[in-house]
């Protein structure tokens, strides 16, 4: 590759990012896969942003500056891949650290696997003394999620690629649409489109970003991801999947976890045809209208789509566990929503 047509385009967004941005940029300029470009957009910065990213771009021809008003972080990504002119778009935070290797161990998985449209890889949130239980248990989850086949099986629960860590393939970006925004978080919005679209996805299995936490994080302080607008995003696209022609649906679990998923899928036009339970207490209840059954009967209904969405540790495993046994097909006959 020339410096002209590189091998990577990195986005990165920023707006008011000068407290960190060196440290992130650091970690883009001394990576041991060096054939890529930064594009860095700031979205309407107050601080210094600018001025440290035209200290940063004056000594590495591979980093391009632009500059908006303040639009947002979907229109300033956006703007970056509207520039691009690589065959691969990686992301980047500007609050975030890359390990070295991150690029490199990236690329080579998805020159390995050719099949692969795109992957993430481990994360390590941090600085430790501001890590809640909730990002540790996530973390955790997300860097068990590895092969195409675990991301195919947990798409439905949760994005199961960290947004700062997508590597993926450009014309397939540009295929479904680009960054969109519908009120949801942007990220598990295109990831689902990548998935309906019948591309496959991975994840890099070693820790190779260091994801910045903290109470003024974007996803914490904006509406768009709330859990209800994770799970409006979540039913929208299974609508358009496993749910699509108005397909019924039975949800495995009875407590908060399963009522909330029952109310968003009937808000989008989906019956509820039956809650399953474990707990012989609730056995033959009605919620929102629906019988509450016990596993063995739930388990001779074909036809509508199984979801569990019990949100206690191991549950979802224990479900899919059953319905594989009594034959049904994950990702067709059934889905993980929690």
């Amino acid at each position: 590759m020339t410096r002209h047509s590189p091998a990577v385009s990195v986005l990165m967004p920023v707006r008011n990012g000068v407290k960190h941005l060196d440290e992130a940029m650091r970690s883009l300029v001394t990576q041991t896969f060096d054939d890529f470009e930064v594009i860095v957009v700031d979205d309407g910065s107050t601080d210094g942003t600018w001025d440290c990213l035209e200290h940063w771009a004056s000594d590495d021809h591979r980093i391009r500056l632009f500059r908006s008003r303040p639009r947002g972080i979907v229109d300033a990504l956006e703007i970056a891949r509207a520039q691009a002119r690589a065959r691969y778009l990686a992301r980047m935070d500007a609050d975030d650290i890359a390990d070295r290797r991150r690029f490199a161990l990236q690329w080579a998985l998805l020159m390995d696997e050719p099949e692969v449209a795109g992957c993430g890889c481990g994360v390590r949130y941090f600085p430790n003394s501001v890590v809640r239980a909730g990002a540790r248990r996530y973390e955790k989850w997300l860097n068990s999620v590895r092969s195409p086949e675990d991301v195919a099986r947990s798409v439905w629960v949760e994005c199961p690629l960290a947004h700062p860590t997508f590597f993926l393939r450009t014309d397939v970006v540009e295929a479904v649409g680009g960054y969109q925004d519908h009120g949801w978080p942007e990220d598990y919005d295109l990831i689902l489109r990548v998935h309906l679209a019948g591309h496959r996805l991975a994840n890099v299995p070693a820790v190779l970003h260091h994801w910045r936490e903290g109470a003024d994080r974007l996803s914490r302080t904006d509406h768009r991801y709330k859990p209800e607008a994770f799970l409006r995003c979540r039913v929208h696209y299974l609508c358009l999947g496993p749910l699509k022609d108005a397909r019924d649906v039975i949800v495995w679990g009875a407590g908060p976890v399963g009522k909330s998923f029952a109310r968003a899928a009937q808000d989008f036009g989906i019956r509820v045809v039956a809650f399953v339970e474990l707990d012989p207490r609730k056995i033959g209840q009605e919620i929102h209208g629906a019988p509450v059954l016990g596993v063995t009967e739930a388990l001779r209904i074909r036809g509508p789509l199984h979801a569990a969405a019990v949100g206690q540790y191991g549950a979802r495993a224990r479900i899919e566990g059953l319905l594989e046994e009594a034959g049904l097909v994950g990702g067709k006959d059934f889905v993980a929503v929690a």
